[in-house]
């Protein structure tokens, strides 16, 4: 085998003119426009971290007030508000993956993420590779809404109970292959 030639400059050594020179600092310098995507997913995901939050202690005061004062009858939404808690908090860990993968590949390494695993899920080394970790989650958020829809579902004809244990199927399916990707990984 050959040794591998050290890799040619691509540009000759002539000087830059001035302008070259600012316009290419410009060009650099906009890579910051970036900002304009994170700073406000960042934002959207304090805001839903805070909705899901409320919601949970929404559903534990219901709980409380139904199991000490004889409040309305609440078994039927616990599970529900709790599901559509889950995914708000998905949804936001989508915006924050995209958020901090996006900085991180256009703006400027995050010191103490370098420290992390690579797999951690904000440490992200390419488009590809954040783009995986933020459909895994949009996967999770789509099977929770799912298993929050089907928590009130009445079924009409035993064709429907086949449909159900289909989609099931199905979901496990997807998780399975989930699984299997990240394996490879």
């Amino acid at each position: 085998m050959s040794e591998a030639l050290p890799p040619e400059n691509p540009r000759p050594d002539t000087p830059q003119s001035p302008l070259e020179r600012r316009f290419e600092q410009f060009l650099w310098q906009s890579r910051l426009l970036v900002l304009l995507a994170v700073i406000p997913a960042l934002l959207g995901a304090l805001t839903l971290f805070v909705i899901a939050s409320l919601d949970i202690f929404s559903v534990v005061m219901d709980t409380w007030r139904h199991y000490v004062t004889g409040g309305s009858d609440i078994h039927k939404s616990v599970v529900t508000d709790i599901i559509v808690a889950v995914d708000i908090y998905l949804i936001a860990l989508v915006l924050m993956i995209f958020g901090l993968g996006v900085y991180k590949l256009f703006v400027s390494r995050i010191e103490p993420a370098e420290g992390r695993d690579p797999s951690h899920p904000f440490n992200v080394q390419s488009l590809d590779q954040l783009k995986d970790k933020i459909a895994r989650v949009v996967i999770l958020a789509v099977i929770i809404e799912f298993f929050r829809a089907v928590v009130g579902i009445q079924f009409a004809t035993p064709l429907d109970a086949i449909y159900l244990a289909l989609s099931v199927l199905a979901l496990a399916l997807a998780l399975y292959l989930m699984a299997l990707a990240h394996k490879a990984e």
